[in-house]
């Protein structure tokens, strides 16, 4: 028999914002998106809270690229792949 990984493609990868910091080794990434109305046609913001494992000390506001894993925990089946951009200070 042989050996059959799943391939490279099968994993979701998204990109958001961190909106908390404040557990250990775990992020809440904010992903948003565009969806057309389906009557009127006007473009609405749809929003999802994820929660991500990290290594890394990120910051709220940096932008982040996730990418779906196995289940880590109850709620955590998503890992941080790299800080796309730092947080901007006000």
């Amino acid at each position: 028999m042989s050996d059959t990984k799943p391939a490279a493609g099968d994993q979701r990868v998204l990109t958001g914002r961190v909106v908390s910091n404040k557990m250990t080794k775990t992020v809440t990434v904010l992903i948003e998106r565009k969806v057309k109305h389906p009557l009127y046609g006007k473009y609405i913001t749809r929003s999802t809270k994820y929660h991500a494992h990290t290594e890394d000390a990120l910051l709220e506001g940096d932008l982040v690229e996730i990418k779906e894993c196995r289940p880590i925990s109850k709620t955590k089946t998503w890992t941080v792949v790299r800080r796309v951009e730092a947080s901007k200070l006000i």
